[in-house]
C-alpha cells in the first residue's frame, strides 16, 4: 500500500476561516436536530413520563446493546415543511444482541405519533435500508395511525409500508414489533405483517376501528381492552406473541428475540486490527474551502478516513479530476471515486467506468466522495463526445451490483450527482456534510440561463427587454435556488440519510460497511450498451 502524504496547513489564515465555517454551519446544524430530539416540546414530554411511559430515544437506547453506537438517519426529514423536524419518528441502525438492525420507533409526543408525509417517506427508506443490507427491521410501535388532515398524501403511497414488511419477511428478513400503545386502524397492520409481536400489558391497542367506529359502523358497545387490548391479543387472537408486563419488559424481550434468531452476516468479514488514519479527523473541519468554487484535493479526506492512510492510485496521470483507487476502511476493502477538481471530463468518465468495472469484477464496495460541478460543456469537449462517455460513466454506476456509499463533501451539480451516485442511483447509504450544496446547477448559472433565454424570446418577438426586470428575476432565482441547495434543505426531504460532523466520516463509514456486510457483496455480470 501506498501511505499517502498531506500537505494541508492547519496554521494558514485560509484554513482558520474554512474551519470557522464549518464549525458555524455544525452549530445550525446542532439547532436543528435538538428540535427532533426535543419531540412535541415540554409540554407533551412531561404528560408522556407522567403517564409512566418512556421517550422514543429512551426506548431505542434501552434496546441497544450498551455502548453500541446508533447511526440515527434521516433527522432533519421534514426540515422546512409546515412539520415538526424529525417527521414525529426516529430511525437508524444499531447493534441488538450483537446483532445490526433497522430501528424505527414512533414518537407519539409529536401529534400523538401520527403519521404525516414526511414520516411515510423517512419509514420507506428505513424499510429499503433494511432490504437491501439484510438487516432486521424492529419497530417501537405507538401511533395514532395517519394525519389526518393531510391523508390524501399518505393513503395511496402508505401501502407500500405493509407490502414491504411481508416482502422483508418473504427475503428472510426478520421484522420484529413492539408495540407500546395505539396501533390502530391500517397501522393495526404493522404488528399484523410482523414475524414477531410483543404487546404491552393494558398499554397496547391493536384495532381496525376504535370502540367510536366500531360503534358508528355495528352499533356495538365496546371498550379498548376487549375490542383490542394485549392480554385479549396475546390470549384470544393470538396477534401478540409475547405479553409484556411493562415497557422495559418489552424491550427485554425484543432483545431475546433478536438473540434467538441466529443471525449470520452473509458479506466478507474485515481484516483484523485495522490501522487508525495517521492524520487526525479535526483536520478535516478547515479542510473544505468556505467558498465552493474552490477545489481541494480530495486525497486529504482519504488520508484522515482510509487504515493507516494507505491509498493505491488508480490511474493518477489519466483523467486528473477525478481521484480513483483502493483502500481498506475498518479493515473492509474499497474503491474510491472522488472529485478532485469539480468538473468531469471525458477522460475521467471513462476511467470511472473502467475503475467501476474492475470493483465489480473483485466484490469490492465503492465510496463516491463528491465534490462536482458536473460534465464539461462546450463546442470542443461536445466533439469530442462528452455526452457518450459522460453516458459511460452513468450506465456503469447505474449497473454495479457492488453496495455503493455516498459522501458529498461539497458541490453536487448536474448529472455529475448522477454519474457520481447520487441518491437516484441507489447507493445504500447517503450522508452529506454540513456545507454542501446540490441543484441542477448553481444558482448563478440557473438565474444566468434563464435571463438569457427570457432574452432571446423577446427579441424573437420583437419586443424591448425589461433589464430592470430582468435584474430582480435574476436576483430572486438565484436566492430561490441558493437556499434550495442548502444541506438542510435536502436531507429535509430525504435527498440524503443524514447531515454528518465532517470529523465522524471515518466512523459512520465503518458503521455502514459493517451493515452492508450482513447481505452478499456480488459484482455485475453485465453492464448496458457501452457506447465508446
Amino acid at each position: 500500500m501506498t501511505v499517502l502524504t498531506s500537505a494541508l496547513d492547519t496554521t494558514s489564515a485560509d484554513y482558520a476561516a474554512n474551519r470557522d465555517a464549518m464549525l458555524a454551519k455544525l452549530a445550525e446544524l446542532d439547532t436543528e436536530q435538538a428540535k427532533a430530539v426535543a419531540g412535541g416540546g415540554e409540554k407533551y414530554v412531561a404528560r408522556h413520563h407522567q403517564r409512566g411511559k418512556l421517550l422514543a430515544r429512551e426506548r431505542v437506547e434501552l434496546l441497544l446493546d450498551p455502548g453500541a453506537p446508533f447511526l440515527e438517519l434521516s433527522a432533519l426529514a421534514a426540515w422546512g415543511s409546515d412539520f415538526p423536524v424529525g417527521a414525529s419518528i426516529v430511525s437508524g441502525i444499531g447493534a441488538v444482541s450483537g446483532v445490526e438492525c433497522v430501528i424505527t420507533a414512533s414518537d407519539p409526543t409529536v401529534r400523538g405519533g401520527a403519521s404525516n408525509p414526511w414520516t411515510l417517506r423517512k419509514i420507506l427508506r428505513a424499510n429499503e435500508i433494511a432490504l437491501q443490507n439484510r438487516l432486521p427491521l424492529i419497530g417501537l410501535v405507538e401511533s395514532g395511525g395517519a394525519d389526518l388532515p393531510t391523508q390524501k398524501e399518505i393513503f395511496i403511497p402508505g401501502g407500500q409500508m405493509f407490502r414491504d414488511l411481508t416482502r422483508l419477511s418473504a427475503a428472510g428478513i426478520p421484522t420484529i414489533a413492539l408495540v407500546f400503545g395505539n396501533s390502530t386502524a391500517g397501522g393495526a397492520y404493522i404488528p399484523g405483517l410482523s414475524d414477531y409481536v410483543v404487546m404491552v400489558k393494558e398499554r397496547a391497542k391493536v384495532f381496525l376501528a376504535g370502540p367510536p367506529l366500531v360503534k358508528m359502523a355495528t352499533g356495538e358497545e365496546s371498550d379498548d381492552e376487549s375490542l383490542g387490548g394485549a392480554e385479549m391479543h396475546a390470549r384470544q387472537s393470538g396477534l401478540a406473541d409475547y405479553f409484556a408486563l411493562d415497557e422495559r419488559d418489552a424491550i427485554r424481550i425484543g432483545r431475546q428475540i433478536v438473540g434467538r434468531l441466529n443471525w449470520r452476516k452473509l458479506g466478507p468479514t474485515p481484516k483484523p486490527a485495522p490501522v487508525p488514519p495517521r492524520y487526525g479527523e479535526d483536520d478535516l473541519l478547515g479542510l473544505v474551502p468556505a467558498d465552493l468554487r474552490v477545489p481541494f484535493d480530495p486525497r486529504e479526506v482519504i488520508a484522515r478516513v482510509v487504515d493507516g492512510s494507505e491509498f493505491d492510485e488508480f490511474k493518477p496521470l489519466y483523467g486528473s479530476s477525478l481521484v480513483t483507487g483502493w483502500a481498506d476502511l475498518h479493515g473492509y476493502p474499497i474503491g474510491i471515486l472522488a472529485n478532485a477538481r469539480g468538473v468531469l471530463f471525458s477522460e475521467e468518465a471513462q476511467k470511472a467506468a473502467q475503475f467501476i468495472q474492475l470493483a465489480n469484477r473483485a466484490d469490492t464496495p465503492l465510496l463516491f466522495l463528491q465534490n462536482t460541478t458536473g460534465y464539461m460543456v462546450g463546442t470542443e469537449y461536445e466533439q469530442a463526445g462528452i455526452i457518450k462517455h459522460g453516458a459511460l460513466m452513468i450506465n456503469a454506476v447505474s449497473n454495479s451490483t457492488v453496495p455503493h456509499l455516498t459522501v458529498t463533501m461539497g458541490a453536487s451539480y448536474g448529472a455529475g450527482n448522477y454519474g457520481m451516485c447520487g441518491r437516484a442511483y441507489g447507493p445504500r447509504l447517503l450522508f452529506t456534510w454540513p456545507n454542501a450544496k446540490s441543484a441542477v446547477m448553481g444558482p448563478a448559472q440557473l438565474a444566468g440561463v434563464l435571463s438569457i433565454v427570457a432574452r432571446q424570446s423577446a427579441e424573437a418577438r420583437g419586443l424591448a427587454y425589461d433589464d430592470d426586470a430582468d435584474t430582480q428575476m435574476r436576483q430572486y432565482v438565484q436566492s430561490q435556488i441558493e437556499a434550495e441547495s442548502l444541506a438542510p434543505f435536502l436531507s429535509g426531504r430525504l435527498y440524503d440519510d443524514g447531515i454528518i460532523d465532517p470529523r465522524d466520516t471515518r466512523t459512520v463509514l465503518g458503521i455502514a460497511l459493517s451493515a452492508i456486510h450482513n447481505a452478499p457483496v456480488k459484482g455485475a455480470d453485465g453492464y448496458g450498451v457501452f457506447r465508446l
